[in-house]
């Protein structure tokens, strides 16, 4: 096995005995993610998907996509893998795949929706532990895992408590657009596209996502270091 980490997530629909079969429509959303993953997202068993990631970026904007939508539990396992990797991600074997299963478990009993698992054990708010030492002391992979968590989990309720509008106007900021032509297509003022990325805390999400994605990159790093 190479010390290369991976993230591997997981993903399992809510209330799937309720509702029809989610898992084709999301499985062709996630076929145009860009980067591509290591391995692509393929239904692992029921209303479950599985992908092979390297791009700790990637990581946080599906993760987000996700919560958005309100119907998935996603689980992230970050840690070393069996390698070469095999063409089929569910052939996939790992420290970080065994961690992406207790992450699903660990998420469907959570508000968010969203968990984080790696070396160190079940650390932080969807875990039963917290980490060892102090609040502010580094306590080695089980803080580097929640610490991702934690930021992931930050972000997932900001975009929760948002309104309607609030959303349109964050959705065409993601898309670089400014507040002229954001207006444009809200039919609103710059002013009140303005006003609604204010109210949004776009601002804050902006600093917050790169934010989480360092923090995921340093879980991989030391997935390595203690591999």
């Amino acid at each position: 096995m190479e010390d290369r980490p991976a993230f591997i997530l997981t993903v399992d629909q809510r209330g799937s005995r309720r509702a029809e079969d989610a898992v084709p429509a999301l499985l062709e959303r996630l076929a145009r993610l860009a980067p591509q993953p290591l391995r692509p997202f393929e239904r692992t068993a029921g209303d479950e998907v599985q992908g092979v990631l390297d791009d700790p970026v990637v990581v946080v904007a599906v993760v987000l996509a996700l919560a958005d939508e309100g119907r998935w539990s996603t689980g992230v396992g970050v840690g070393p893998v069996r390698r070469p990797l095999p063409a089929s991600t569910r052939a996939g074997a790992g420290p970080a795949f065994e961690a992406a299963r207790a992450a699903v478990t660990a998420a469907k009993g959570v508000r968010e929706g969203v968990a984080l698992r790696g070396p160190g054990g079940p650390d932080g708010p969807s875990g039963t532990d917290g980490p060892p030492g102090g609040p502010l002391e580094d306590a080695g992979p089980g803080t580097a895992v929640l610490d991702a968590e934690t930021a992931l989990l930050l972000l997932v309720g900001l975009r929760a408590r948002r309104s309607g509008p609030g959303r349109e106007a964050v959705a065409l900021a993601e898309r670089g657009l400014g507040p002229r032509e954001a207006a444009q297509h809200l039919g609103v003022s710059p002013q009140a596209v303005s006003q609604r990325l204010r109210a949004a805390a776009w601002s804050a999400e902006e600093r917050t996502r790169p934010l989480a994605a360092r923090l995921l990159a340093r879980a991989a790093r030391t997935a390595v270091e203690t591999a």
